[in-house]
């Protein structure tokens, strides 16, 4: 029996590896495809003066600066727990943190990062609840955060982002606009948790009017017990860890102001001003664009967004090249920094499994 039961696990592990696998080659492969695209658009002649520029000290800062705010991050989800009552220590979060960072590259939206999260923090003694509610609030305090930093940057800009292309200004606006209306929501929701049933009853049966009657139910089932848990968890939160709401603010802002401020490193050492206000909110674009679900990791989209957002307001000679580095930072060292902190987790447990 016991080795039936070994074997079945077993099995879905590796079922689960010949998936991931799968994802991250699609990942790697629209990533890599768009890239070449990309530098076949925009290499020229002055693309080869400006390589000649480059700064190799200031794109290992820009790197640095990735990894500074991956321990921001870290901080925030410390914090978080500990005002729920547990102590979770902060090599653990950096952990989890790196491992997150591959499996959102190779799900859509970075969606597959969340249960990897979760799972870490049950790991270290944090009910599930608990360590579900910690990851929702993330998401709230993502959304403030970008959406303030938005407004912000709009009114320091002023009459020369109204002068921007209208299409670009319109994805500024509507991104922003997005974001402050999905807080809305969840908080809303959190005090009236059969307005988000409603909500959601009534988007899935648009998209899924083709179900059958009892399909339907069935999902519509799923559906209460899923927003039900999902209040639950908000309000256990909200209860008990209403103390760290500034703090968390703060290290949310600096985690994405950290984020954020790489890709002007990354101008600096490409011999190119820092464009410091433009960059945020190409930024802010992108980063609520890549949490669309539509390619894995968005990979593809990314390249494609940040292409258009910066040949706005720097040489298309270098914008190629910009984005290849941005990426390879932002994605490509996210897959091998968090393969390796996954095979760190995968020994780990092995040893405690082999233990018992």
């Amino acid at each position: 029996m016991n080795e039936s039961v070994v074997c079945g696990s077993a099995g879905r592990e590796q079922t689960m590896k010949r998936s991931q696998l799968k994802w991250l080659a699609l990942s790697l492969t629209f990533s890599t495809l768009v890239l070449i695209l990309v530098l076949i658009f925009t290499v020229d002649e002055r693309t080869f003066e400006y390589i000649s520029r480059l700064n190799p000290f200031l794109l290992l800062a820009a790197l640095l600066l990735h990894l500074a705010a991956q321990c921001f991050w870290s901080l925030r989800i410390q914090k978080m727990t500990e005002w729920l009552g547990y102590r979770v220590g902060l090599r653990h979060c950096l952990n989890l943190v790196l491992a997150n960072l591959f499996v959102a590259a190779i799900t859509p939206s970075q969606a597959g990062g969340e249960p990897v999260r979760i799972h870490q923090l049950y790991r270290a003694g944090v009910p599930v609840g608990d360590a579900t509610a910690v990851v929702i609030m993330e998401r709230i305090f993502d959304a403030i955060v970008l959406s303030l930093l938005g407004i912000l940057i709009i009114s320091g800009l002023g009459s020369s982002i109204a002068g921007s292309e209208t299409v670009t200004l319109m994805a500024i606006i509507a991104s922003i606009t997005g974001m402050l209306i999905l807080m809305l929501i969840i908080v809303y929701s959190v005090r009236n948790p059969d307005f988000l049933k409603r909500v959601v009853k009534r988007i899935s049966g648009f998209i899924l009017a083709r179900w059958r009657p009892e399909r339907l139910e069935r999902f519509s089932t799923r559906v209460d017990r899923e927003v039900d848990n999902f209040n639950e968890s908000m309000r256990h939160f909200l209860k008990r860890g209403k103390a760290g709401f500034f703090l968390a603010i703060t290290i949310t802002t600096l985690f994405w102001a950290t984020e954020f401020f790489t890709a002007s490193v990354i101008l600096v050492g490409l011999a190119q001003p820092p464009f410091l206000l433009e960059s945020f909110t190409a930024q802010i674009v992108i980063a609520i664009i890549m949490m669309i679900p539509l390619t894995p990791g968005s990979s593809g989209i990314a390249e494609v967004t940040a292409t258009s957002v910066y040949r706005l307001f720097i040489s298309p000679s270098i914008v190629g090249i910009f984005v290849v580095i941005w990426r390879l930072i932002f994605f490509y060292f996210n897959i091998l920094a968090g393969f390796i902190a996954g095979l760190a987790i995968l020994r780990k447990e092995a040893t405690i499994e082999a233990a018992r």
